[in-house]
């Protein structure tokens, strides 16, 4: 009986652990995301910081400028699939995380039913050992 309550409590730290651990790698995986967001707005941001202002230009200045706005557009563009790919790890280690919370709960239940179970025997042995015995061994009559 101690050892079904030991072996749950084993179980209860261990699922503990791993719900600690989906925790953490949920928060790795949002964090990544809003990087990745922040940097795709900076990148927009520096898009849009590029107009010219009024006066003449040199063509130099405006194939520069439109160069650097190309660019800044290849560099947001390639960041979407890595955005994408962040969603769908967030939306994963969320899952992940619901399912460790889960089991960390039904193995906490478990554990508690085996205390209960444990005590309720210990009471039972308690009240079987202070019960006066009969002695059928030696002619006496039960």
């Amino acid at each position: 009986m101690k050892a079904a309550v030991r072996r749950r409590e084993r179980i209860v730290r261990a699922r503990t652990i791993q719900q600690l651990a989906a925790e953490a790698r949920l928060a790795q995986a949002e964090g990544r995301l809003a990087s990745l967001t922040d940097s795709a707005d900076r990148l927009g941001q520096l898009r849009d910081s590029l107009g010219l202002g009024p006066g003449g230009f040199s063509a130099a200045v405006l194939a520069n400028a439109g160069e650097m706005a190309m660019r800044l557009d290849n560099a947001r563009a390639g960041l979407a699939d890595a955005i994408v790919g962040a969603r769908a790890t967030v939306e994963t280690c969320t899952a992940q995380r619901l399912e460790a919370r889960i089991r960390s709960e039904s193995a906490q239940r478990l554990a508690d039913k085996a205390a209960v179970a444990l005590e309720a025997w210990r009471e039972k042995r308690q009240a079987v050992a202070s019960r006066p015995r009969s002695r059928l061994g030696e002619g006496g009559v039960a």
